[in-house]
């Protein structure tokens, strides 16, 4: 008697055992269901801004300061796109000088009818010093990993491109991209500095 109840035990083990490599889809395929990623990685709308370079006006989206360097008819395009806890911001150039290297930054400030209203540079860890000595030179804070920098060289055509990708996302919404007449300079008490600010482009108007 006790020979036969152990062998229904172990033929009722089995069975169970086998009814549940069915999967969780209950279709007997063993296959595992795929997870829905709805929900799982936070992300917002691109922001994007674009614009002609035209001289100041309080209208303008994109403005140019310097015309013999960012020539009428020149225009940008910056995209920002925040997924998880990542930012990539793209900026594409056309009709610019060719063949050449401009500095480009994140600004904290509208753009105005000078190049000094955009603020300092948008910092993810702002420099404690910024508000005594603006614009922040301090290489723990002007970097590109605390800033977003966007130096870009043109082709023979003019056209550039640039990108730059952080491992945060934006505590306060930058509000303009700033075109500058130089490479941006990493030596410290330099840092995070390019020239003059040659234009502006409005960003979360």
């Amino acid at each position: 008697m006790m020979h036969r109840t152990a062998g229904l035990v172990a033929v009722t083990t089995a069975l169970l055992a086998v009814a549940g490599c069915g999967g969780a889809n209950g279709d007997g395929s063993g296959s595992t269901p795929e997870r829905s990623t709805s929900g799982a990685i936070e992300a917002t709308e691109p922001t994007v801004a674009e614009g002609t370079f035209a001289p100041y006006s309080p209208s303008a989206t994109a403005i140019a300061y310097d015309p013999k360097l960012i020539p009428s008819g020149a225009s940008a395009h910056l995209t920002i796109a925040e997924i998880a806890d990542t930012t990539t911001v793209t900026l594409d150039v056309r009709g610019l000088l060719p063949n050449r290297v401009y500095g480009a930054h994140l600004h904290t400030q509208p753009c105005g009818s000078t190049g000094t209203a955009a603020g300092p540079h948008y910092q993810h860890r702002p420099d404690p010093a910024l508000s005594a000595s603006a614009p922040s030179v301090d290489q723990l804070y002007a970097n590109p990993q605390n800033e977003v920098w966007l130096d870009v060289t043109t082709d023979s055509q003019g056209t550039g491109m640039s990108r730059s990708t952080q491992q945060w996302r934006f505590i306060t919404r930058p509000k303009s991209l700033v075109i500058h007449a130089e490479k941006t300079e990493t030596a410290d008490g330099k840092a995070g500095t390019a020239g003059d600010r040659l234009g502006c482009l409005s960003v979360n108007r």
